[in-house]
């Protein structure tokens, strides 16, 4: 399949999942357990570039790693935290923010994150 000659850019990432997925998995195939999968194996990469930024950071020899290549892997455990919520129809945005305004709440904390309803 051959990429379109001018991709349109989307001005969030659920729509450009939504888009990106409808050309990628034209069958519908992919399965909540794969997206699982697929999301513990990002999540697996950015903990093992964590721990090269941390050895470089204590001198201990082995390889090394990059901010700027751990930046590409939080990024992909966000477009699959999305593909996945995106599956499930939960809209994520509204999500986080709800969460994130129930750990405040529960240790006092006065932070909050703007909801839809604000």
């Amino acid at each position: 399949m051959s990429a379109p000659a001018d991709p349109a850019p989307h001005a969030t990432l659920r729509s450009a999942n939504l888009a990106r997925q409808a050309e990628w998995d034209t069958d519908g195939q992919i399965t909540l357990s794969y997206r699982g999968n697929e999301l513990a194996g990002e999540v697996g990469e950015a903990c093992n570039l964590i721990k090269k930024l941390e050895r470089e950071r204590m001198g201990i020899a082995g390889s090394r790693a990059s901010v700027e290549h751990l930046a590409e892997e939080l990024a992909d455990v966000i477009i699959c935290a999305d593909l996945i919520a995106m599956q499930l129809g939960i809209d994520l945005q509204a999500a986080v923010a709800a969460k994130f305004n129930k750990t405040s709440e529960k240790v006092g904390l006065v932070t909050r994150m703007a909801t839809g309803a604000d």
